[in-house]
């Protein structure tokens, strides 16, 4: 177990501003599961456009969120380090509540399978008690 800051996220995924979505990383199993947070903040450059009298994070982007704390947790795994992983599919995304400025969202993400260069995660976002997004994420792993 173990926690990362957002220096240590960025040496295991490429992301970078504007388009890293994980700010700190709370717990770390590698290779099995990991617990993310994303405090959403009024400046987030998406919200100039996205419904800007009302600003609601987009659902993707939550999406993106999850993933790339499941790349986290998979790039963790011995013998992932210095790889890419791949967001390569979605399976049952639902979308339950609103993520808007002053949210903090805290990303759930468990591999549930993983064989060879792919992995499956399955993992919820939540915001206080109630999940704002669940999904299953499909990964490929790349060099």
């Amino acid at each position: 177990m173990k926690t990362l800051t957002i220096d240590e996220i960025q040496k295991i995924i490429p992301h970078r501003y504007p388009f890293i979505l994980v700010d700190r990383v709370d717990f770390l199993e590698p290779g099995i599961r990991g617990t993310g947070v994303k405090c959403v903040t009024s400046n987030e450059i998406y919200f100039q456009g996205h419904f800007p009298q009302e600003k609601v994070m987009p659902g993707v982007l939550i999406i993106e969120a999850l993933a790339q704390v499941g790349a986290v947790v998979l790039l963790s795994k011995e013998g992932y380090q210095g790889k890419i992983a791949y967001f390569a599919g979605i399976k049952n995304a639902k979308f339950r509540k609103k993520v808007i400025p002053g949210d903090t969202m805290y990303l759930e993400m468990e591999l549930v399978k993983s064989k060879g260069t792919i992995g499956i995660g399955r993992g919820f976002a939540k915001v206080g008690e109630d999940i704002v997004c669940e999904a299953e994420l499909l990964f490929a792993v790349g060099n």
